[in-house]
């Protein structure tokens, strides 16, 4: 999780929710679900950003992919909160400056922007990665809205 404050960024926290994987996935699920509405209930975010599921080489962590990602969305809206979904791509662009950069270059650049004391897990990196990729185009379309443009569902109008 970050703060945006102008154009800076705050690391506030991060985490990540480790599931048996001898528990059924109902269970897992249920444990994403809970895990991150306490998470929301103690932090109180106002926006969520999650990263698009991409087609994997193996479809079947695809489809538990979805499933997880799906759980973690259902306890953002349940919340009421916004959820935006950005690419892999868009969030490497975002933080890197091109969308092809390797696991470690997003690691290093989420640790300078965040002014970090070490570099987060691969894990943590990407999350906070999309958190940073998420504020870098609310203080776009910000700005848009500033220059008078019509912004609706993150889409100029």
């Amino acid at each position: 999780m970050v703060t945006v404050t102008g154009s800076r960024l705050a690391y506030v926290t991060c985490g990540c929710i480790r599931s048996d994987a001898r528990e059924a996935l109902p269970a897992r699920l249920r444990m994403i679900l809970a895990d991150l509405t306490e998470v929301i209930a103690r932090e109180q975010p106002t926006e969520v950003a999650v990263e698009k599921v991409f087609v994997n080489v193996n479809p079947q962590s695809t489809l538990l992919l979805g499933q997880a990602r799906g759980a973690a969305i259902a306890a953002a809206v349940q919340a009421g909160l916004p959820v935006a979904e950005y690419t892999a791509l868009q969030v490497k662009q975002a933080v890197v400056g091109h969308g092809k950069a390797a696991k470690e270059q997003v690691q290093e650049m989420v640790k300078r922007l965040l002014s970090l004391s070490g570099a987060p897990s691969t894990d943590a990196a990407d999350a906070l990665a999309c958190a940073i990729a998420h504020a870098h185009a609310a203080a776009g379309l910000l700005g848009l809205r500033h220059a008078g443009y019509r912004v609706r569902g993150g889409r100029l109008v």
